[in-house]
This record gives C-alpha cells, structure tokens and sequence, in this order.
C-alpha cells in the first residue's frame, strides 16, 4: 500500500473514519477504495478495507462511484458523508520531470 492518499469522508462516532483513497491505473483509468481507519494513541494506524476497484474511465466518476457505495454500506451516515471531489494520487511516473 504504497503511496495510497488519504481522504476523509466520515468520522465515526468510535472515532475511526471512513477514507477514500483515489489510484490512476497504468490503463488510464481511476480506481478508488474504501477503508476505515483507526488511529491508536501512539499515531500507529490500522486499516480495513471496505472495498476496492470501484473503477471507471475518469476520476470524478470512481470517486462518485466510492461515495455511491458508501452511501450503501452507510444509509444512515447520507449527510454526514462527504461528497466528492477527493484528493488523487496520480501515480509514481507524476512527479518524475522528462
């Protein structure tokens, strides 16, 4: 799970969180995940995965495509959650200089 952003959607009331993580794949197209994360008091962190290659052609897409899933698997978080646009990682060859 290297190089994964981040992006809070949700803080539950345990006080874990709902995240997104956004991924452009080699093919060009988008691919998000949906974990909850915890954080110990030590700053370590634990992650579940809650899905992932919730895919499609363009970003905004597979990120409304996580939040579409996330309103599913939380039907009772639906103002709560927060929408996109979320953060990206545009993948490792981004920030080499050609």
């Amino acid at each position: 799970m290297s190089r994964l952003n981040l992006d809070p959607l949700i803080t539950f009331a345990d006080g874990s969180h709902l995240v997104v993580s956004t991924q452009c794949l080699k093919e060009g197209d988008f691919s998000c995940a949906l974990y909850r994360a915890s954080i110990a008091p030590d700053d370590g962190a634990s992650f579940q995965i809650i899905s992932n290659h919730l895919a499609a052609a363009t970003c905004l897409n597979a990120q409304e495509h996580a939040y579409s899933y996330a309103l599913r698997l939380y039907p009772n978080a639906g103002a709560q959650l927060r929408k996109p646009p979320y953060l990206i990682w545009p993948g490792p060859r981004a920030g080499i200089i050609q």
